[in-house]
């Protein structure tokens, strides 16, 4: 075995060496020899480093890097904003998970957590066209996660764990969880992987930190500012004994039925109902987190947080809205890597309002994540998008000055729809290719939207 410049049985002495990286690039600190590396893919920054700078073989076993002293290696990159603070490009993946062995574990004897209880983590700086070996590493430190975020995490992997034991492998979805996620890993037919407890096939899929809690580690570790967070759990004992779902709901469940003025009375607050942002410092307001403070739990596990105002009959006065897409964006997508997929695979939390009689109540709060079966569905709509987009097809006819387009509407699908999203007909979008009626090169903003009627029945009501 080749002389290593670190102890690989002393901890303090791997950090040092590791922290020797920061402010420098592959190339500052391996060598010319250095460019004769072949590693290819996505994750070749972290090959690369391991064999040329760390002294030792990429590989896939279960245990740590640094098994010695419990130390896992893992690189990511970040992202730089115009205030000059760090976010994570992505999320932090933490191994494939093997359908077979997980349901036989216990997470305090997983693979899991004896491959990742200590994790050396090394941030480097993304950017565009620039080769792998120039990007310039920013943080180094070692990161072990506060005994509050590990029993999360612990009631994260037996979630996933019993999906799989249940035989539902193929129906995992990162909405499921809240801070560890069973992320996609490959995404063609050779990433199809067996499950012990169905003979269905499951896409191959790793364990990751979401991207949210990604970046609440990047602050941590560079010193960023804290105090824009507000948290909802205080202490290990009450994330031991509550889930985050019965902490918010048995927070939200006393205002159930009451006006929303005397809910703001009850809290002792006043708020401009006219507001833009009344409704989000609404749900501040009753989970206890001042307004002008962040979720820090929500952010960690990216939750999307949708206030809904329900008719007399129930049904929402509105259909759900997400952000509008790119037509030139969408026909580069697959259904796998389309930002729709990735939306709707988030966790929400949905605050239901009712109006009567021109005053409006809570009804109730609800933590939602769309259903396998229902994802497949928006599959459909995102494909029948993707194929007018790229074949030039929007517009159907034009009729009185209306044009009215072949996007799949509320009959098309009981799911979700495509409709505009936008100031006026003049607020648009280039197209990838003119469209073949009208020869317009760009078109109005579109976005996709949950029907309010599948709302209602599979949100609200369930």
């Amino acid at each position: 075995m080749m002389n290593l410049p670190y102890d690989t049985l002393n901890k303090k002495s791997v950090l040092e060496y590791a922290k020797k990286l920061k402010g420098k690039s592959l190339k500052e600190v391996c060598g010319e020899s250095i460019l004769e590396h072949d590693f290819t893919g996505k994750g070749n920054f972290g090959q690369v480093l391991e064999k040329f700078y760390f002294g030792y073989n990429p590989n896939s076993k279960s245990e740590a890097d640094f098994h010695q002293i419990n130390l896992e290696l893992k690189t990511s990159p970040l992202r730089l904003l115009k205030n000059g603070e760090y976010r994570a490009k992505e999320r932090l993946v933490l191994g494939i998970i093997n359908y077979a062995e997980i349901v036989t574990q216990s997470f305090d004897h997983s693979d899991f957590l004896r491959k990742n209880a200590n994790l050396l983590l090394i941030f480097y700086l993304y950017q565009v066209n620039l080769n792998i070996l120039d990007y310039l590493v920013k943080l180094v430190d070692e990161w072990t996660f506060p005994s509050a975020d590990l029993a999360i995490i612990k009631r994260d992997w037996e979630y996933i764990k019993k999906k799989i034991a249940d035989g539902k492998a193929h129906e995992l979805s990162e909405g499921d969880t809240f801070y560890l996620g069973a992320c996609t890993k490959g995404a063609n037919a050779s990433s199809m992987r067996g499950q012990p407890f169905n003979h269905v096939l499951a896409k191959q899929r790793a364990f990751s930190l979401k991207q949210g809690y990604v970046n609440h580690i990047i602050a941590s570790i560079s010193n960023e500012e804290t105090g824009i967070y507000g948290k909802l759990l205080s202490t290990q004992a009450a994330t031991e004994k509550l889930t985050i779902e019965e902490i918010v709901l048995n927070k939200f469940k006393p205002y159930y039925g009451k006006e929303i003025r005397n809910i703001l009375i009850d809290i002792g607050l006043e708020m401009k109902s006219s507001a833009k942002n009344f409704y989000a410092n609404l749900t501040k307001a009753i989970l206890g987190i001042e307004l002008d403070k962040e979720i820090e739990e929500f952010e960690k596990a990216e939750i999307i947080v949708r206030t809904v105002r329900l008719k007399e009959n129930s049904m929402p006065k509105e259909d759900v809205s997400f952000p509008n897409f790119k037509y030139t964006a969408i026909v580069n997508e697959t259904w796998d890597n389309s930002d729709f997929k990735e939306m709707l695979e988030h966790k929400f939390l949905f605050v239901f309002l009712q109006i009567e009689n021109n005053q409006i109540y809570l009804k109730k709060a609800k933590f939602w994540n769309m259903p396998y079966s229902d994802i497949l569905e928006a599959e459909k709509v995102w494909a029948m998008t993707k194929d007018v987009v790229s074949n030039g097809n929007i517009v159907r006819e034009v009729r009185n000055g209306v044009r009215r387009t072949n996007f799949p509407n509320k009959s098309f699908s009981s799911v979700s729809h495509v409709r505009p999203h936008a100031k006026d007909s003049k607020d648009t979008y280039p197209l990838p290719i003119q469209d073949t009626l009208t020869e317009a090169n760009e078109y109005t903003k579109h976005c996709f939207w949950l029907n309010s009627s599948y709302v209602r029945d599979e949100i609200y009501l369930k």
